[in-house]
């Protein structure tokens, strides 16, 4: 890939502010690790994201979508090709009525405390997920019993040719952890959340019994990607790693989190070698002790 000659080409694009050239992409993921990036690119328009696309089909550049990064560990090596970001440069939401109209790039933070004021209830499981609106549909993410298919109408999205579909709840096709988008090329673009009217002081007490058990219980002030592993059926991964004896086991700059054993945390100076190095110990103990192999609930990105 000839970098000063994409560059170029995306400045046909989008706005020179927003195009960075050997971006390290500890600065966009949660977890502060991971190598550079050839050229990250934050788009601002659907016009925008329409006109990157085509050009990365038809000078076939290899490229990554993201939102904030809270559940991706990029490898020391960082990233070859044209890193996406849809964050906060895509996060507008409008209410009507039950209905909130949501891009993609908007954290469900945001959105969680927009419904709160609006009195609308079922959106108080994702209000503490550390991601974005992307991110949680990719994924169905979910936490305290809710999941994204539980609330989410439909949503638009952008092929790589830059046509634009609009899918179902059904279509999407959630499940545990994945959705259509998990094995189809597809940009997530906004969505429609359909919540329920509720009240106001339920809904907040709710959010707030969320939070705090998240506050007591997870390791909020190290820099992680939540949840470091899949539950797996019939266990709980963090029991599993606990009942191995690994509940703080360090190497390097990575350790098992003291708080909760699901979590492995970067203490300050790790990267993505000593996390990875770390998960594989934590696989391979739990694998000889109790049978089970765990599988990394993070995605993991990059060269070494």
């Amino acid at each position: 890939m000839n970098k000063q000659y994409i560059y170029e080409s995306l400045l046909n694009i989008i706005d020179k502010n927003n195009i960075k050239i050997d971006e390290p992409m500890k600065k966009h993921i949660s977890f502060r690790v991971g190598g550079p990036a050839d050229i990250l690119v934050k788009p601002n328009t659907e016009e925008e994201l329409s006109a990157l696309v085509k050009l990365i089909k038809k000078e076939n550049i290899p490229y990554l979508i993201i939102g904030n990064g809270s559940n991706l560990l990029v490898k020391d090596g960082g990233i070859r090709g044209v890193v996406i970001e849809l964050s906060d440069n895509f996060n507008n939401f409008e209410i009507h009525g039950n209905l909130i109209n949501v891009q993609s790039g908007a954290l469900l933070s945001i959105v969680g405390k927009a419904a709160l004021r609006e009195e609308l209830k079922g959106f108080e499981f994702a209000s503490g997920i550390p991601g974005t609106l992307g991110g949680a549909l990719a994924m169905n993410a979910g936490a305290y019993g809710g999941e994204m298919k539980h609330i989410v109408k439909s949503v638009r999205l952008m092929d790589m040719d830059g046509n634009i579909h609009e899918l179902t709840n059904e279509e999407m096709e959630f499940d545990y952890r994945k959705s259509i988008l998990s094995r189809e090329n597809y940009i997530v673009l906004s969505a429609v959340i359909e919540l329920e009217k509720g009240n106001y002081d339920e809904i907040k007490e709710k959010m707030a019994d969320f939070t705090q058990r998240r506050v007591t219980k997870q390791p909020l002030s190290l820099p992680s990607a939540g949840s470091t592993f899949k539950r797996p059926p019939g266990h709980f991964a963090g029991k599993l790693i606990e009942d191995s004896g690994l509940r703080g086991l360090t190497l390097r700059g990575a350790q098992v989190s003291e708080k909760h054993c699901g979590f492995v945390v970067n203490l300050g100076n790790a990267t993505a070698k000593d996390l990875l190095d770390l998960m594989y110990v934590v696989k391979s103990t739990v694998n000889a002790k109790y049978g089970v192999m765990l599988e990394e609930e993070v995605k993991i990105l990059g060269e070494d």
